[in-house]
């Protein structure tokens, strides 16, 4: 093998990057063992399958196979591998096929939803702990006026019983 092809394969096989390329019939012709990973599979598995059948939706490839444009930036969650990534589409022409780059966001994903999660639960207690001061508040403001007219009732009782005494 010579110098060049051994450092391609090098960084073929050591890019974190799940790396594929797909014929223009959108089968799996090429992984990477970092893709392989991501999807809980091997290279073996995976070549010449349909790439429907794998990822589910393919239509950045199509995309870019009938455009001739790359597909940039789309994320996307693989609930059957717990994989979320962001794709990066584009064609080959001259060889009439497309590779897709796959860079694994899934543990920024599942810290974002799990902050996302604590916060709407912390929004949730917040709520009730406002409700429950506004029942005590109210209960008192109860108790208040009740003991208010209470003693407004005895205040006037004994100042009618003081002005009977003077008069």
């Amino acid at each position: 093998m010579e110098p060049r092809t051994t450092l391609w394969k090098q960084l073929w096989d050591h890019d974190p990057n799940g790396l594929l390329v797909l014929d223009a019939q959108l089968n799996i012709i090429i992984v990477n063992p970092a893709l392989c990973r991501m999807l809980r599979t091997t290279a073996e598995a995976l070549i010449g399958q349909a790439a429907a059948s794998v990822l589910g939706e393919v239509g950045e490839f199509r995309e870019a196979l009938a455009t001739g444009r790359k597909v940039v930036g789309v994320e996307r969650e693989f609930p059957r591998y717990d994989l979320y990534v962001r794709t990066l589409i584009f064609p080959i022409p001259d060889e009439k096929i497309a590779a897709g780059i796959f860079v694994d966001l899934s543990t920024e994903w599942k810290q974002e939803r799990e902050l996302h999660r604590l916060k709407q639960e912390a929004m949730q207690e917040v709520r009730q702990v406002v409700d429950q001061q506004m029942r005590v508040a109210q209960e008192i403001a109860g108790l208040l006026g009740e003991t208010t007219a209470e003693t407004k009732v005895s205040l006037l009782r004994l100042m009618e019983m003081l002005g009977k005494e003077k008069g």
